[in-house]
């Protein structure tokens, strides 16, 4: 838990650190770090700011579109682009560096836009939580000489709501999301079909209520993870999520009893999860 004032330090931190830049390109997701980092560059830097926002085929054209909307609705200055992901086998081969050749895919592609643009500095919405899971893609935003504004400063995913509500931005409380290919166990290769079973799946989900939600893929199986005050829930939904799985092409659905949490696929690289991706 960590005080007002600290917090209120690392955010006068943060205003130091991009003032200092003086024109940054913001990645821009419509999450709650590059919302938040983006709204704090547009206070500190005025029009010196563009964000940047991607078209992904492994995140969902509803996230796109609310990310969008949520720029034009702020005055943010937004430049919309497109990523192939598909068209990198080293990505489709899904090892347990996928995330690293996506992040190179990614930020290389936005250091040329900036380049282009006239920006001296990329930003993107790591911040200091971040550092405590397996994470290739930090290796890339390295290698790419990107710049993480938030994790500079020290803050937390929890001071970075706080913060996010101070200043009265929807994303306050919005619930934490990566891309699709996340929830397919490394080894399987990522094909568009389970991305579409896995972006339908999730939005049935969230339609029915539930506020954070992982649907994992393990080829005919569907593993829900949802958080744990919810999961009485799921079973008050058993029949009518078991038939909308099986419409989608799962033989089986189960309900993960630990429950919702980050990179849960990462757990057998540590050897705490079962051989097949837990």
């Amino acid at each position: 838990m960590t005080t007002a004032v600290a917090t209120a330090d690392k955010d006068r931190l943060l205003g130091d650190i991009l003032r200092k830049m003086g024109r940054v390109l913001v990645a821009f997701s419509g999450g709650v770090d590059s919302t938040f980092l983006l709204k704090r560059a547009q206070q500190e830097l005025g029009d010196q700011v563009v964000a940047v926002i991607a078209a992904s085929e492994t995140f969902p054209s509803r996230e796109f579109d609310a990310a969008v909307r949520l720029a034009e609705s702020m005055n943010f200055r937004l430049v919309q682009t497109e990523i192939k992901e598909f068209d990198n086998p080293a990505f489709v081969a899904n090892n347990p560096d996928r995330c690293y050749h996506c992040k190179t895919g990614l930020f290389s592609h936005l250091q040329a836009m900036a380049q282009e643009l006239g920006y001296p500095f990329v930003l993107d919405g790591t911040n200091k939580d971040d550092l405590g899971d397996y994470r290739p893609g930090l290796q890339a935003k390295n290698e790419q000489h990107v710049r993480s504004a938030l994790l500079e400063a020290g803050l937390t995913k929890e001071e970075i709501r706080g913060l996010s509500k101070e200043l009265g931005l929807p994303t306050w409380d919005k619930p934490s999301f990566a891309c699709l290919s996340s929830r397919i166990p490394y080894g399987s290769k990522i094909e568009r079909w389970k991305i579409d079973q896995l972006d339908v799946g999730e939005a049935f989900l969230h339609n029915l209520g539930f506020y954070q939600v992982r649907v994992r893929h393990h080829d005919k199986l569907a593993r829900i993870e949802v958080l744990p005050e919810e999961l009485s829930k799921v079973l008050e939904h058993r029949e009518e999520i078991y038939e909308r799985f099986r419409t989608l092409g799962f033989a089986y659905v189960t309900l993960d009893l630990q429950g919702y949490r980050t990179g849960s696929m990462n757990e057998v690289l540590s050897g705490k999860g079962a051989s097949y991706g837990a």
